[in-house]
């Protein structure tokens, strides 16, 4: 059988996603946030005995946290890596890395059914790809355990699906249903964007739908059932508990700024309507959908956060600026098929972020993934087109001008790749948290001349830190663990065994006992013994043991 050569250079884009996502994947960011150290704990006591940490049985619609409520899938995804290679950096990431590489592939077949009639459709399904292999976003959100991540691959092979069913292989739509219904037990963002994107597409594409009503139907019923068990939680307070904490309608100053303005005018009637607190939402929420826009963010600095970019860099080059303006002209100009399902999936999919008090956020847009890259590859593949066999001067011809746009993609990209070997570990360190894994390692060295280890939980939660790189067993933990859980839903380990947390370690009690502390170098008493300092990778202390 002949093998299409576009599939050959698909093979070959994969091995590099498949590079860039996977080399030095337990090293490089330089440690667990306390978020990815609870997937992997969790998925190590699901893979033990069934129960997540706090002993509830197989959940389906909700991992408790620190007082969140997450969405399951990752940690069951996570079982198997856990189960076969270890509780450790590498595994727990290993999802991440697998869904990332896998929507670089399917984003290809994607592509094809946007531009099924289109002769240039294998061109831009590849160069798509290729963006997407390449692009600091993706590379960046599939080299940590973030969930968001697994939801953006099920979206991508589920939009496939999608497209699939309606042109030619009906029974894809059954897949499509469970494909697309597992981000709702993946991640909150697609919560809201996936019911209103369905529905659009619904709309515009209901006389397809009626050409494969049996299949409909059926998908219809089949994603009704795997959606039932979470729609309750969805309804429920646990469910709004992170939404209120992030989000600008829970925002005070707002209603502050509005009581404000109204008293400024005497509570006059024209005030209390251009002054409403509703107008002043309007507008935070426009101001926060425009901030995913901004060309900072997309081309030079890149988030704020250094989880999501290492700041010297956009979420994607700054080649790709012309492509992306040439792309979306071209796509609006030409409407080739289904091209109006990108822009749309754009739009609906900034919705969710911009609800949120920080923008722009690089994870909880993912979801529009691989929008960006499906444009620029559009605006690549007709500039190379249309430019390759001009001459435009004596001595620049189009494959003269390719030439050097290929060496700077090159020279982005490898820029890119050094400072995130080479600098951003050591210059970011801090905020991954590092220190915590020599810190547990020590403590497990020497805890036996010790009846208590106090350590403060000022760098996040270290109690599963503890539990993780301790291994420590679940049913053993399960006991031992005092947990205080307040009117919010909020949860906080004060203890477990002989390990205690706790913001001011010298107030805790001890009834002394022969106590060792961890505490953050400038809460370390001027008389205390200091047995060992942990540093992180730039040098600085990061945390310090000591006794009385």
């Amino acid at each position: 059988m002949k093998i299409n050569r576009y599939i050959i250079i698909l093979i070959i884009i994969t091995v590099v996603a498949a590079l860039l996502r996977i080399i030095g994947l337990g090293n490089n960011p330089p440690e667990l946030t306390w978020d990815e150290a609870a997937w992997g704990y969790n998925a190590y006591t699901i893979g033990i005995d069934g129960k997540d940490e706090f002993g509830k049985f197989l959940p389906v619609t909700y991992l408790e946290s620190f007082g969140d409520y997450k969405p399951p899938v990752y940690a069951y995804l996570d079982v198997l890596p856990v189960k076969v290679l270890g509780l450790d950096r590498f595994s727990t990431r290993l999802p991440s890395a697998l869904a990332g590489i896998g929507s670089v592939f399917f984003t290809y077949f994607l592509v094809l059914r946007l531009f099924p009639n289109s002769k240039k459709k294998y061109l831009y399904a590849i160069f798509s790809s290729f963006v997407l292999a390449i692009s600091p976003w993706n590379i960046m959100l599939s080299r940590a355990a973030f969930e968001a991540n697994v939801a953006t691959f099920f979206i991508i092979s589920g939009m496939w699906a999608l497209l699939a069913g309606l042109q030619e292989r009906k029974w894809l739509l059954l897949l499509a249903a469970v494909l697309l219904v597992v981000p709702f037990y993946t991640f909150n963002s697609p919560r809201v964007f996936l019911p209103i994107f369905i529905i659009v597409l619904a709309l515009f594409l209901w006389k397809k739908f009626f050409t494969r009503k049996k299949q409909m139907i059926l998908a219809i019923l089949l994603g009704i059932i795997l959606l039932a068990p979470v729609v309750p939680f969805l309804l429920s307070p646990q469910a709004k508990i992170r939404f209120d904490e992030v989000n600008i309608f829970s925002d005070p100053s707002l209603v502050q700024t509005s009581n404000q303005e109204i008293a400024n005018d005497h509570n006059a009637w024209w005030s209390k309507i251009i002054h409403n607190r509703r107008v002043f939402y309007t507008q935070a929420f426009i101001q926060h959908y425009l901030d995913e826009f901004n060309p900072s963010y997309l081309f030079f600095k890149g988030d704020y956060n250094p989880k999501f970019s290492i700041q010297t860099t956009g979420e994607l080059f700054i080649w790709c600026i012309p492509f992306l303006i040439l792309g979306l002209i071209l796509l609006f100009r030409q409407k080739k098929d289904y091209w109006w399902i990108i822009p749309i999936w754009i739009l609906i999919g900034l919705i969710p972020a911009s609800t949120a008090r920080e923008t722009p956020h690089a994870l909880r847009t993912e979801v529009i993934l691989p929008t960006y890259q499906i444009i620029i590859a559009y605006g690549l593949v007709e500039f190379i087109l249309f430019i390759r066999d001009k001459k435009f001067a004596k001595y620049i011809s189009g494959k003269t001008i390719l030439f050097l746009l290929g060496l700077l993609m090159l020279f982005e990209m490898t820029k890119f790749i050094h400072s995130y070997i080479t600098h951003y570990p050591y210059e970011y360190s801090q905020e991954w948290q590092y220190g915590y894994e020599q810190t547990v390692a020590y403590v497990s060295s020497v805890q036996s001349s010790y009846n208590q280890i106090d350590m403060t939980n000022s760098l996040g939660r270290p109690y599963i830190y503890y539990l993780f790189y301790m291994q420590t067993p679940p049913s053993l933990y399960r006991k031992e663990a005092v947990i205080h859980r307040d009117a919010f839903g909020f949860v906080t380990i004060e203890s477990f065994g002989k390990y205690y947390f706790g913001s001011n370690l010298q107030s805790m009690p001890n009834k002394n006992k022969k106590v060792l502390y961890i505490d953050v170098p400038d809460k370390v008493p001027t008389n205390a013994k200091v047995q060992k300092k942990f540093d992180n990778l730039d040098g600085s202390v990061a945390l310090v043991a000591y006794t009385d």
